[in-house]
């Protein structure tokens, strides 16, 4: 099969207008992806799963993460005249910035015909917050389906396109996506109906407040 850096060159020549960037990974498996921007990413979805080279026709997984906003310190240097003459010194100026956190729906994908892969595509929302939408794959993969709304359970990606985008895990009256990582837990859990461990113990301040009697009203009769 084709380098993740040689199905790039050719979805350049194909969209030459699309970003699409080519991400590392520095864990052991090494396993690399590309990064495609979310206005061409249905149309380029289908060039993946369509060319004769590549046949990616089966999407064995599709998962979310979140990166939260990130303080990065820069660091450059100069060179500054030593005010008694000597050498000059070499001083560290150091500086931060925030980079705005996202969310990425992450997906890899597999050549059932060819019996290749797998190719890693990752698509990326404009912010964690009021831009949080990126398009579904489902209609190129069917196996997206599930795990894109599970994406949107846990993480609260809004997936266009996709054909019935609803809470997969949890109930649809619940709030926040718990995959999130300043997702904060509440102390009672209306629906634990068995609660244990840690859950109980924070509970429990819940439960003796509802067990407290009320407090009278009025005079004594």
């Amino acid at each position: 099969m084709e380098t993740l850096e040689q199905i790039r060159a050719r979805l350049l020549l194909a969209y030459p207008a699309a970003q699409i960037t080519f991400v590392t990974n520095p864990g052991p498996a090494a396993e690399h992806s590309l990064l495609i921007e979310a206005a061409h990413a249905v149309e380029i979805a289908r060039w993946l799963r369509d060319d004769p080279a590549l046949r990616l026709d089966y999407c064995s997984n599709a998962t979310g993460v979140d990166w939260p906003d990130k303080t990065i310190t820069d660091v450059t240097t100069t060179t500054e005249p030593d005010p008694a003459g000597g050498p000059a010194k070499t001083v560290e100026i150091k500086t931060t910035r925030l980079q705005p956190g996202y969310l990425e729906a992450i997906y890899h994908l597999y050549s059932i015909a060819l019996k290749q892969g797998p190719v890693v595509i990752r698509l990326r929302t404009a912010n964690r917050t009021d831009a949080v939408t990126l398009p579904s794959l489902t209609p190129t993969w069917r196996s997206c389906d599930f795990q894109e709304r599970e994406i949107f359970d846990l993480y609260g990606i809004i997936f266009t396109g996709h054909p019935d985008l609803r809470r997969l895990l949890m109930w649809d009256e619940f709030k926040d996506h718990p995959m999130r990582k300043d997702y904060v837990e509440p102390d009672d859990y209306e629906w634990e109906p068995t609660a244990h461990g840690a859950v109980l113990e924070r509970a429990k301040p819940h439960q003796s407040a509802a067990a407290a009697p009320a407090p009278k009203m009025g005079g004594t009769p």
